[in-house]
């Protein structure tokens, strides 16, 4: 009713004559006087409405509480993350002033022949495929290097690092100073252009290999290493490297990290007893009894265990994999060795292993003790390849030096 009021009041003063100027006055005045008393009744019925119901405060309420915890948290993530909506942002790798003091060295490998000058510290888990790739590369190279054992779990070892994965290296530069690394390939990479290169610090050649950020297919913010696959060759490119070369190691060592790294879980921990004994075996292969007491032995064993079970199934549906995940397995190593019977060489590398052989056996390595690797042997060709790469880098590698065992005081060592 009252809103019929308004709209009249509202309606009379546009209906005014034009008859007459004191007559469109007269009209005028009436029709103003109507719509301060309609708009007086609305004030004063609102004041009398009944209250809203408890349904209705309740949602009120709750929309209500939504915008100011949506607002809070956009507020918070931008604090945190300044540059979350740019893209392309380069950051170059962490330099540290000093070692970290609570760091626990846990064993060196010294290899007398080495001249590469390289003071190199890799943190690691010892059955980790990206772990195992760097450590082939640098066995391969009969590069000395000290290893930090990261507890999977607690991870205390990497505590002082903004980063909590591994691999991780730390390598000394001149000034005294350790240039931080992260990625896989990256590290091979820098390595690699340090050893054929020596003119350049390894710090200056960091800087090639920044972190980029940028957005995928579903909008979300992500994280790499930029050239991680290329080698800074500066004007001294090897004789026997061509385009057709370079092209076809970082063709394979991409395929390494991209696909044959993530047939591993899947495999490796199908079900539960499975991941068990693989976690078993990483325990037999990472020493973990002699480097951590023997709760954090078992907390690592099964813990680790359950979790990987869980995510290998989260893998499996990530990946596309069908519920008869060997056959992935099979066909990517088919794949390997189809490609090497068409080269017609012993090695991807030609005569000796190239960067490709020793990512892709360093993948394979780690699951040498699983039976997905046994069964890799008995349904495919790779175990003559692997074989004979793995009898080079054990000729390479440097003298297994132990530098911490639970319950041994250090110099009884």
């Amino acid at each position: 009713m009252l809103s019929f009021r308004l709209l009249t009041a509202l309606s009379a003063t546009r209906s005014y004559s034009l008859n007459s100027q004191n007559l469109r006055f007269v009209e005028f005045t009436i029709a103003r006087r109507n719509f301060s008393n309609a708009l007086k009744e609305v004030k004063s019925g609102s004041s009398t409405k009944k209250s809203p119901n408890g349904t209705f405060k309740l949602t009120l309420l709750g929309a209500c509480i939504g915008a100011v915890a949506g607002s809070t948290y956009t507020l918070y993530t931008r604090i945190c993350d300044k540059n979350s909506h740019k893209e392309h942002e380069r950051t170059p790798p962490k330099v540290i002033e000093y070692f970290p003091a609570d760091v626990r060295i846990t064993k060196r490998f010294i290899n007398p022949n080495d001249t590469s000058g390289l003071d190199i510290v890799l943190f690691q888990y010892q059955t980790c495929p990206f772990c195992c790739k760097v450590r082939a590369y640098l066995d391969y190279m009969g590069i000395s290097y000290s290893v930090v054992e990261v507890d999977a779990v607690l991870r205390q070892d990497i505590r002082w690092s903004d980063v909590k994965k591994v691999p991780m290296v730390l390598i000394r530069q001149q000034d005294g100073k350790y240039v931080q690394m992260t990625d896989s390939s990256a590290i091979i990479s820098l390595v690699a252009s340090s050893l054929h290169d020596k003119r350049m610090d390894v710090g200056e050649l960091a800087q090639f290999y920044p972190q980029i950020s940028y957005f995928d297919d579903d909008g979300k913010k992500r994280q790499d290493i930029l050239n991680k696959y290329f080698l800074m060759y500066q004007d001294r490119t090897p004789k026997n490297m061509t385009r057709e070369i370079e092209e076809n190691e970082r063709k394979w060592r991409t395929w390494a990290d991209n696909h044959l790294v993530h047939l591993i879980s899947p495999n490796c921990y199908q079900t539960f007893d499975e991941a068990l004994e693989t976690f078993e075996w990483f325990a037999l292969a990472g020493e973990w009894d002699i480097h951590f007491p023997k709760w954090e032995r078992d907390l690592m064993v099964y813990c680790g265990a359950t979790a990987m079970w869980v995510i290998a199934k989260i893998l499996k549906r990530r990946h596309q994999l069908t519920d008869d995940v060997r056959s992935h397995m099979y066909d990517a190593l088919n794949k390997w060795t189809a490609d090497l019977k068409k080269q017609n060489t012993k090695f991807m590398g030609g005569k000796k292993p190239g960067l490709a052989d020793l990512s892709v056996f360093g993948v394979l390595s780690s699951m040498e003790g699983c039976q997905t690797f046994k069964d890799c042997l008995q349904n495919t060709n790779i175990g003559k390849w692997f074989y004979d790469v793995k009898e080079l880098v054990q000729q390479n590698r440097g003298k297994l030096h132990r530098e911490r065992i639970v319950g041994v005081p250090a110099l009884a060592q």
